[in-house]
């Protein structure tokens, strides 16, 4: 199931749409490297692409580390 998650980045409150298995795995790869969910989303907000949306860059970053892992 798709659901709506807010997070602050930057002083800024955003929300971004991702399916509860990628949720999940975000968390997981919080905990694994030892940092909070969001520093996290943060770091990866601030490197995806100005044209990128955030929900999709979650979605490829937790694409990219499950295959790298």
């Amino acid at each position: 199931m798709i659901r709506k998650h807010s997070a602050t980045l930057h002083g800024h409150r955003t929300s971004f749409s991702l399916e509860d298995e990628f949720w999940m795995e975000l968390k997981a790869i919080a905990a694994a490297r030892h940092i909070s969910l969001a520093a996290l989303i943060a770091e990866i907000d601030d490197q995806r692409a100005a044209d990128s949306n955030l929900s999709s860059a979650l979605r490829v970053y937790v694409l990219n580390w499950l295959k790298a892992n």
